[in-house]
């Protein structure tokens, strides 16, 4: 029986904790006991145990998902005035690292099935000063990088994946070789905030490379511009993932593979419960590529996605418009975006989704109210 007087989350992380809370209090205390607080021995073996998971040579620990990506865009030693191209619907930071470089990000528009940005898109937006693409696999699955490698390579063009959403994401190619998310460009950045899908109880990142020389000075950007101790190569700064949260990591990354599968069961339940609905369009699963669904996110095509916002807040359920504005419609961005562009798929976007509650510890019979307070608005108004 559902409290009515109850919060619905749209994440469970106390629930998380609980399950393997034995795990993670020895993992913390082993980093208390040791006291090495900064770069402790836990960094370097959640770096290798991420190497080992991924498949690529280099996992490079940072404080956040948004050094990662500064730091990529800075180890690839581009130029004030040179243009990188990224999806106008996604999350800021994507963009922000860009302008924060005196780079020039460039808008381009999304596929509305996938919310992903496709070489089609990308190849419109190719100029003289394009030097990079960031391509973010939004919600969980990735974007086609197979063509979008290709137009790169052709176009001399560096990749920098924004798998902040989508770890654990496993790409098909055409001849077929399988290949995680956030593996394949020249550098894959992730974000280890607690509602990803390998979460800390903090912040925390990484960027992925297999090339050897761009690991190198990543590093080095990462700690100040040194090759070694106070020899400073480079202009650099100061991200480090912390001791405490790389030891989280390491316990949460052995339990990885069980969370995306029961978040695929959950969206499952989803699929199943919300078919049907002519006013409900479901998210669309890619044929190339696995789905660890980081959000489950609908399309309500009737004009009332806030109204059912509301009557889900009404019952006690909790859901999140990710995201309500697409970047050239940000304040901050209104100087860049070129003039006369067309983001059509990304503007309906932002005024039709809705994403809905979805964790490893949502119980069936949670789910079922969710599923019917859905079906109850939606046939209300059919």
């Amino acid at each position: 029986m559902i409290d009515p007087d109850s919060q619905i989350p749209m994440v469970d992380l106390k629930g998380q904790y609980l399950r393997i809370k034995p795990e993670i209090d020895n993992a913390i205390q082993s980093v208390i006991d040791s006291c090495s607080f900064i770069n402790g021995l836990q960094v370097g073996e959640f770096a290798t145990d991420l190497e080992s998971y991924t498949g690529v040579r280099h996992v490079i620990p940072v404080a956040n998902g948004t050094d990662a990506l500064l730091i990529a865009l800075m180890a690839l030693k581009l130029q004030p005035g040179d243009e990188v191209i990224v999806p106008a619907f996604t999350y800021i930071a994507s963009a922000e690292v860009v302008a924060l470089l005196g780079l020039v990000p460039v808008m381009v528009d999304v596929d509305y099935d996938s919310f992903n940005v496709t070489a089609a898109h990308i190849q419109k937006a190719i100029t003289p000063k394009t030097k990079a693409i960031i391509p973010v696999h939004l919600f969980g699955q990735s974007c086609p990088m197979e063509e979008i490698l290709q137009l790169a390579e052709a176009n001399d063009l560096f990749v920098i994946e924004d798998n902040a959403q989508s770890l654990g994401s496993v790409y098909s190619f055409s001849e077929g070789k399988e290949q995680q998310a956030g593996t394949m460009g020249h550098f894959g950045c992730t974000s280890f905030f607690p509602t990803k899908n390998l979460g800390c109880m903090g912040d925390g990142g990484a960027l992925m490379t297999n090339d050897d020389d761009l690991a190198f000075r990543a590093k080095m950007i990462a700690s100040h511009g040194q090759s070694k101790k106070y020899v400073h190569d480079v202009i650099g700064c100061n991200s480090r993932l912390d001791t405490i949260q790389a030891a989280i990591l390491s316990v949460k990354l052995h339990h990885l593979n069980d969370y995306i599968e029961e978040k695929q069961l959950v969206a499952k339940r989803y699929f199943e419960g919300l078919s049907g609905l002519n006013s409900i369009v479901l998210p669309r699963k890619m044929p190339y590529t696995s789905h660890t669904f980081h959000q489950f996110t609908i399309k309500v095509t009737n004009g009332k996605r806030d109204e059912l916002k509301k009557y889900l807040a009404a019952h006690g359920i909790s859901s999140m418009v990710y995201y309500p504005l697409p970047l050239q419609e940000q304040e901050a961005f209104t100087d860049i975006v070129r003039e006369g562009e067309q983001l059509p798929n990304s503007e309906l976007l932002c005024q039709q989704v809705l994403s809905l509650p979805i964790h490893t510890e949502m119980t069936e019979e949670v789910q079922n109210f969710i599923i019917e307070k859905i079906r109850e608005y939606a046939e209300q108004g059919e």
